[in-house]
């Protein structure tokens, strides 16, 4: 395992020393500060005075780095948790312009929402989904699921139109299952800015007049 791939789990919200971080991916100051030194580069947190600071959403800014660089699927996902990935897609939402909430419960029947994205009258429905590779029939089902999802909320929720959207961690492209899109989070940005050009193809869920 390369030593940034262990070091993610030191990549957490408030400031860590080149000490601490040397410790975590156990490599001496020098390697340590090297490579937090090249997460900055890759704008991923900032340097401080004695530390290095970092935010929601640089975990997993770092372990899509990783990836990009060869490492496991495997490694990677072992150092990080749901909080990570929905933590970063909240933030993309944020930057474009969108109101958002995590985490939002709905009752009889009880389901969650891991994030909502509003923004002109459209909500984005959001299903963070964990990080090994997954078969086609498992994303086709979780579509399934995120459209029940999104008619409860449609149904519960006065004048909302949502979509439901599916972000995964590795997968190489954008692809749909039955209009739902299935989007690798290195894309969500993306995807984010030409979300309302796209709705077309997307599955627009409102209530029934």
């Amino acid at each position: 395992m390369m030593p940034l791939v262990s070091g993610l789990c030191a990549i957490i919200p408030g400031g860590i020393s080149v000490e601490d971080y040397a410790i975590a991916t156990s490599t001496d100051h020098v390697s340590a500060k090297s490579m937090l030194l090249d997460l900055v580069e890759n704008q991923i947190g900032v340097q401080e005075k004695q530390s290095f600071e970092f935010n929601d959403g640089d975990r997993l800014r770092a372990a899509i780095l990783c990836l990009q660089r060869g490492a496991a699927v495997d490694d990677v996902a072992s150092n990080l948790n749901w909080k990570d990935f929905e933590g970063l897609t909240s933030e993309i939402l944020d930057e474009a312009g969108f109101a958002t909430i995590r985490n939002f419960i709905m009752k009889n029947p009880r389901r969650e929402i891991d994030v909502i994205g509003i923004k002109m009258g459209v909500a984005m429905l959001i299903d963070c989904k964990h990080w090994k590779r997954t078969p086609v029939s498992a994303l086709t089902d979780a579509a399934f699921k995120q459209k029940e999802r999104t008619k409860q909320y449609v149904a519960c929720t006065s004048g909302a139109v949502a979509s439901p959207v599916i972000v995964t961690l590795h997968d190489d492209s954008i692809m749909f299952c039955d209009k739902v899109p299935i989007v690798p989070i290195h894309k969500f940005a993306s995807f984010v800015e030409e979300f309302y050009g796209n709705l077309e193809k997307m599955d627009i869920i409102e209530k029934s007049s």
